[in-house]
């Protein structure tokens, strides 16, 4: 069981009022707050650490390059990985979708081949698949979801076939919350000859995440959802694929040898990683890992559990209030439209009395025309919320719903 004071206190931004009332923020799935240790870091490295890596032998290079490799390792563990290797530091989720889609798609796939994809994706883990197919005359298939929000697993299986090349799909629905059977997913996928990409970036703040068990080819997920900064994130790689790849940017440090004629390319993991990287961010995103684990996974999911359980039988109470995505397996999120309201109503109302929630589409279109609406209000929970902001929310929710009625 979490020390949910303790925790609270650990979290500066909470602290405040916001329209004059005390903050409540429920928007942790586009990006979570930050840990005071994870802000100390920051300013540590930049008041007393900062250099390059890799490339100097001086004092201060040294202790950079240091703590940036071991923020690799804490990754590793977290997601558990065979080797450092396979952990290619990247902005988030995005690029790491993108990098597959480039490197992996342009060298592997040919003309006629076939991507799966599902409709609850987010627009990131569309998009780099519609832009390879239109490059190489690819075939981009889409699994479709039920009115709960679950995939339809007999279309899934229909689709793949001998042509399908990669799965790609969401370990957890942004806009949903649906929690879907992606090592099952995997498994069948793998029958058929694909490669497996998880989008990790719902997933990673909630509960464990073991890559060997699930036995995904790619794995990605950002660091700001994870109570870490922004502008980092991570691509895991199985190691045989990923040295089969070629890199996805040029530049410093993912090369051996350059000379006018020819460039030997690095070993893994740095031959995906050009450029001076984002170092501070990756430093402080190894005491975010530090922080969940003195917390416990287990104790964050359960407590999210019990959250997502009160919120959603309180909400079921207001008339009115139509929850999209009910599936029986899902992470801390509730997305939901008002009869009569816009979402963005919602969302401003809310807003006056310091409760922060999203509203529009979430990046997933498609998923919102599935449902014939152009977007909801989500209220998205964390390790630092609490059932006494669940139940203030609910109640200024059902205020704001009987003066629209």
């Amino acid at each position: 069981m979490l020390n949910l004071s303790q925790i609270r206190n650990d979290f500066p931004i909470l602290h405040q009022q916001i329209q004059g009332k005390p903050l409540i923020y429920f928007d942790n799935a586009a990006t979570s707050q930050k840990p005071q240790a994870v802000i100390d870091v920051l300013n540590n490295y930049y008041q007393k650490i900062n250099s390059n890596v890799h490339r100097g032998v001086h004092t201060l290079a040294e202790r950079s390059t240091t703590a940036f490799e071991a923020t690799r390792e804490a990754v590793r563990k977290f997601v558990n990985a065979k080797t450092i290797e396979e952990i290619i530091y990247t902005k988030g989720t995005t690029e790491g979708i993108n990098l597959v889609a480039s490197s992996y798609g342009k060298k592997f796939l040919t003309k006629g081949d076939e991507i799966i994809i599902s409709t609850m994706e987010h627009h990131s883990n569309i998009v780099p698949w519609q832009m390879l197919c239109e490059e190489k005359d690819l075939v981009l298939k889409v699994i479709p979801i039920n009115d709960d929000g679950d995939l339809i697993w007999e279309e899934f299986e229909k689709l793949l076939s001998p042509k399908t090349k990669i799965v790609a799909v969401t370990h957890v629905s942004n806009a949903l919350g649906t929690i879907n059977p992606v090592k099952k997913i995997t498994e069948l996928a793998h029958q058929v000859g694909a490669v497996v990409l998880l989008d990790g970036a719902q997933a990673s703040p909630h509960f464990e995440i073991d890559v060997q068990d699930l036995d995904c080819d790619f794995y990605v997920f950002s660091g700001h959802k994870i109570y870490a900064p922004t502008g980092i994130g991570i691509l895991y790689g199985k190691k045989a694929i990923l040295e089969q790849m070629p890199p996805y940017l040029g530049g410093g440090e993912m090369i051996k040898e350059v000379t006018f004629e020819k460039t030997t390319y690095n070993d893994l993991p740095f031959k995906f990683e050009a450029g001076t990287p984002n170092i501070a961010d990756v430093v402080a995103l190894k005491t975010a890992i530090d922080y969940i684990h003195s917390v416990g996974k287990t104790n964050i999911a359960q407590h999210e559990h019990n959250l997502l359980t009160f919120a959603t039988d309180s909400l079921k109470t207001i008339k009115g209030l139509k929850i999209i995505g009910q599936a029986k397996n899902k992470a801390s999120v509730i997305s939901f439209i008002v009869d009569g309201a816009h979402h963005m109503d919602i969302g401003m109302m809310l807003d006056a009395n310091g409760i922060a929630v999203r509203t529009g589409n979430h990046c997933t279109m498609p998923l919102m025309k599935r449902f014939g609406i152009t977007g909801t209000a989500r209220a998205s929970f964390a390790m630092y919320n609490s059932i006494e902001e669940v139940e203030f929310f609910v109640k200024k929710l059902d205020e704001i719903v009987q003066q629209i009625r």
